[in-house]
């Protein structure tokens, strides 16, 4: 085995950056510094682009399978030149991987935790093996079927990203009816600093129990280690204990000591952040067991299973300072499911922690319902499993089951995912790789095999283990394509509509007429794309990537370039973008002094409100259009010209729509059910409400605030502050509707 390890030359960085200067958008270095440098501890400060550019580079091409075996001279010398290339891409902000891979790649973190360079995955609701996995219930055996499985590989997923989960009818008929209810007591110890506050939520104390039960024997003892494990196995204890088949000893008393758990404020190490004490986690239980023991001698219902996968996910966000973020998956004729978020006092407590969507497939004409739901709530969004197990492409037509095991998505919804396996994700912004003078092909080439190298990550679940083998799954995204096609050919994706006739309806319909050229070239970087895996994969004697391209939402990536979000159009021409700091955060002082407004957040104490002026590339063409002012049947044309010309995966999109829009929302959804794979929908808030995160303004307005901007923030923090330790993200994610993870 070689322990050789590819690095970049600092004589070659320095020279880089000479060259190359990084597309900071108005928002890019604040969001960078709050979102992704690490601290170093050896130089006591965080990290500067420069460092965490080579730190990713360096995490991803190392993992190269072949370094591990006595590499070739010609190896090393041609991932030295390429990890050079992906070097001056990335640094010079023309293309960036995930906001996961900016984070942990290069980390002690990510070498011990293969699963941590993967924002989301997607799991099944159903009863499965936990396998050869990292976490494995001591009482089970390894290819034991389990009700908790799929629970426990969400919890310990969301502790590390977002899931998506299916709950439709054929995964839950396959969980037996619970046999037993089972008494739950979470003790602890008095010498624990959480023992108070564990106490008013339903604790015993851990000696007064002790004496109750000294000689009593009906009881299963479990002591959480301070883990994440330790949690998740808490958990599966709990839920498998209501069946007979996963409950050997046959008792009905659960006990478990969390004495150990670090208490509130303690730092987190990894991921970052602080502790939330165990508190969090014995509301979680004691709500969950309430469930369980409600359907004893009964089958748990698709809205049983989301309200136990959102007790975990409003868990694991009061955690620490992540994000986690569900997709909850159901079946499109269940209307308990599709209408569970209209009980307020449930959707407070726990259900906004997941998006909800129903699964359909092309045959599917009941559109009507889902469409008043969403005027109600904005939900549920649709997800065409059928296009997806059977199209890559629109463009390339049916191909039966070339992705046969596709079940469902990621929170976002821009990858069809099969059981276990997760998104993968790098995008290019043509737009500025344009203007840096890079082949697009050639950086798209680059994507697809930075892409490629993280399923050799070396995964903590079996399932996820052998789907990735298997797939090699591959997610290269282009992002601020609203810029880029207006910039590079004059006018929008969409030129015009032209009426056609329905072929199964009979109903007069407009159909979109997109520019052949933006066909041409859009085509041509999908090949690209393919081209590369196939090259990269008979280089690595690995199967070929089963799809290969998408649209991300990517929202706080594309703050970083100061591009349009995706396939998402600008919020508006014009804005006034609103992020909150803690009032301790040693950015504001910065902030400040270069003339940016602040004002106190009116929504949560010891936080402040700052206002950063924004002006969309292209705002004062003739043909910019926002999302205030472009129409619902533009934006599902666009997203449909994207999944049949580029993405072999899926299209994240939410569109948006105005009061006047709203009957037009199950006719384009009928419409489009050949060519979209997954959509969601919410009305267009145009930022009415007060310190609203996005508010559209006038040019005037814009320059006026512009105007007061007197100063470089980077250049100001970094010649005053001595201490950036307390850089903390308060309200920013990598999705445009908030629902994936930043990290």
């Amino acid at each position: 085995m070689s322990d050789l390890r590819i690095t970049l030359d600092p004589d070659f960085i320095a020279q880089t950056k000479k060259e190359v200067t990084p597309h900071w958008g108005e928002l890019g270095w604040v969001t960078y510094k709050r979102t992704y440098a690490r601290w170093l501890d050896d130089k006591n400060r965080s990290e500067n682009w420069d460092e965490t550019v080579k730190r990713v580079i360096e995490g991803n091409i190392n993992l190269d399978p072949r370094l591990k075996n006595d590499p070739s001279e010609k190896t090393i010398h041609e991932l030295t030149a390429e990890a050079k290339q992906l070097f001056r891409l990335v640094y010079g902000l023309a293309a960036t991987p995930s906001g996961r891979n900016l984070w942990i790649s290069g980390t002690d973190y990510q070498k011990r935790n293969g699963d941590s360079l993967n924002n989301c995955w997607f799991i099944a609701i159903r009863p499965q093996q936990y396998g050869n996995s990292h976490i494995v219930p001591a009482y089970l055996t390894q290819d034991q079927i389990a009700p908790s499985m799929p629970f426990s590989f969400l919890f310990d997923q969301l502790m590390k990203g977002g899931v998506g989960f299916s709950v439709v009818d054929e995964n839950i008929n396959q969980i037996p009816k619970l046999d037993q209810k089972v008494d739950l007591a979470i003790v602890i110890d008095k010498k624990s600093k959480s023992y108070d506050a564990s106490l008013k939520l339903g604790a015993t104390d851990l000696d007064e129990w002790k004496e109750a039960n000294q000689e009593k024997e009906d009881y299963i003892y479990y002591k959480l280690p301070d883990t994440r494990e330790g949690w998740v196995l808490a958990n599966a204890r709990l839920i498998d204990m209501h069946f007979n088949s996963t409950n050997p000893e046959n008792k009905i008393k659960l006990v478990l000591d969390i004495s150990d758990i670090r208490p509130y404020g303690a730092k987190i190490h990894g991921f970052g952040g602080t502790a939330s004490g165990p508190m969090p986690l014995i509301e979680m239980l004691f709500d969950i067991n309430q469930i369980l023991n409600d359907r004893a001698g009964q089958n748990l219902t698709a809205v049983d299973a989301t309200d136990i996968c959102n007790l975990i996910g409003k868990t694991v966000v009061a955690g620490n300072v992540r994000r986690s973020a569900e997709l909850a998956l159901g079946s499109s004729d269940n209307q308990d499911f599709i209408t569970m978020k209209q009980d307020k006092k449930k959707l407070y407590h726990h259900r906004w922690a997941s998006n909800n969507s129903v699964a359909i497939n092309s045959e599917f004409d009941n559109y009507q319902p889902i469409a008043d739901s969403i005027l109600h709530n904005g939900e549920p969004g649709v997800v065409n499993l059928e296009l997806s197990r059977n199209y890559g492409r629109i463009k390339d037509g049916y191909q039966a089951g070339i992705d046969g095991e596709v079940e469902g998505t990621n929170p976002c919804g821009e990858i069809s995912l099969a059981n276990g396996e997760p998104c993968n994700l790098f995008e290019v912004f043509p737009f500025i790789a344009q203007k840096q003078g890079w082949d697009l092909k050639e950086a798209f080439k680059l994507a697809a095999r930075y892409t490629k190298r993280v399923t050799f990550s070396p995964y903590d679940w079996e399932v996820s283990r052998k789907i990735i083998n298997k797939n090699r799954r591959i997610g290269v995204s282009m992002s601020g394509i609203q810029d880029w096609i207006l910039s590079t050919f004059g006018h929008r994706v969409v030129t015009g509509f032209k009426t056609a006739t329905d072929s199964e309806t009979g109903k007069e319909i407009k159909d979109p007429v997109y520019d052949p050229e933006i066909i041409k070239t859009v085509d041509g970087l999908y090949q690209a794309v393919v081209d590369a895996d196939k090259d990269y994969s008979q280089e690595l004697n690995c199967n070929t990537s089963i799809k290969h391209t998408t649209v991300k939402p990517s929202g706080t990536v594309a703050k970083l370039a100061g591009v349009s979000e995706g396939m998402h159009f600008h919020y508006s021409g014009y804005l006034i973008q609103r992020i909150r700091f803690q009032e301790t955060d040693p950015l504001l002082p910065a902030l400040k002094d270069c003339g940016y407004r602040t004002e106190p957040d009116i929504y949560t104490p010891h936080t402040i409100c700052v206002e950063f002026p924004i002006k969309a590339a292209n705002a004062d063409s003739d043909n910019f259009a926002s999302a205030g002012t472009v129409s619902i049947a533009e934006q599902f044309a666009t997203q449909a010209f994207l999944q049949t010309y580029w993405s072999d995966n899926a299209v994240s999109c939410t569109i948006t729509f105005q009061n006047d829009e709203s009957d037009q929302i199950a006719p384009l959804l009928h419409q489009y059910r050949h060519a979209i794979k997954s959509t969601s929908l919410l009305p267009y808030y145009g930022g009415s409400l007060k310190q609203a995160p996005k508010e559209p303004i006038s040019k005037e307005k814009y320059e006026k605030a512009d105007n007061h901007i007197t100063g470089n923030v980077e250049i100001v923090f970094e010649q005053t502050n001595d201490d950036q330790k307390g850089l903390e993200l308060v309200d920013q994610s990598d999705c445009d509707n908030g629902a994936c993870p930043i990290k």
